[in-house]
């Protein structure tokens, strides 16, 4: 996917403006616009822009870590293809932007097939749009939280066999979904439904190397996510999403860390403060 046309009824970021979309809320930010104006897109409003400049006033380098994370998942999708998968579910997966799961996939084995899942009313339309003639790559309207619909969906079962080993992709999502709405009993769920030889990738923030940011970006992210959790979790508790898979080297570390193109020192590392793995589904 490739930067879209605007959405929405009010005034984007660079002044187009575009079609109403069902179910969009401009005057709150939103975490997956936020992103896109993180990385330098247009679509995204006052408010997203807004809040994503707090958001920097308290850590400057959220904005370094919105690429790391793009950085991050194509790494882990080169990875899997050279491991022989060929279907990918990409959770959560934001705003088209540079370098999509499905772009990197196909560019190494174009027989890969990718399914896109958010609940955003902006990212689904944009995804729509940006894939509605390619055969190999769907979107599917959904939840990490509600695992089985989203993996009953027909657009799902078009394009995904889960007989054969997929790469689930959830790499920016986790760290918004308070233990109130059972995120691992979730992710669980989908573990359980993919076969042997089937791939679990997990991007998430923790503070373990910077404490002083969890409150002030805790009460922040509170006005647009009100189950935010009092305590965010820890590494040994993002550690916890892996049950039932075993980790591949170089196990659960700071993204900047996982099979980098180039070395990384732990100061380098640490200052992305999000961690990311790969679990393997062995049974």
């Amino acid at each position: 996917m490739s930067e879209g046309n605007g959405l929405g009824g009010t005034e984007l970021n660079g002044g187009a403006r575009p079609a109403k979309v069902a179910g969009l809320s401009t005057g709150t930010a939103n975490i997956a616009r936020m992103s896109d104006y993180l990385l330098g897109g247009k679509d995204n409003f006052a408010a997203d822009r807004a809040f994503a400049e707090r958001l920097m006033t308290i850590a400057p380098e959220v904005k370094t870590m919105a690429v790391d994370t793009r950085e991050f998942l194509e790494r882990v999708v080169r990875f899997l293809v050279e491991q022989g998968v060929r279907q990918f579910l990409n959770v959560a997966s934001g705003l088209p932007t540079r370098r999509n799961t499905h772009e990197v996939a196909q560019e190494l084995a174009p027989d890969a097939r990718v399914v896109y899942v958010d609940d955003d009313p902006v990212v689904l339309t944009h995804a729509r749009a940006m894939l509605a003639r390619d055969r190999g790559t769907g979107v599917v309207d959904g939840s990490i939280l509600r695992p089985a619909e989203m993996l009953a969906h027909p657009e799902m079962l078009r394009l995904i066999d889960f007989e054969q080993p997929v790469g689930v992709l959830i790499p920016a999502r986790l760290q918004y979904l308070p233990d109130a709405t059972e995120p691992y009993k979730c992710v669980a769920q989908v573990r359980d439904h993919l076969s042997p030889g089937s791939y679990l990738a997990i991007g998430h923030a923790v503070f373990d190397s910077r404490p002083e940011l969890a409150a002030p970006i805790v009460d922040l992210f509170r006005q647009i996510v009100p189950q935010a959790d009092e305590a965010p979790r820890d590494r040994e508790k993002v550690l916890r999403f892996f049950d039932g898979t075993e980790l591949v080297d170089p196990g659960l570390v700071y993204i900047r860390q996982w099979r980098p193109d180039t070395p990384q020192s732990t100061g380098q590392a640490q200052r992305v403060w999000i961690v990311g793995g790969v679990g393997r589904v062995t049974g």
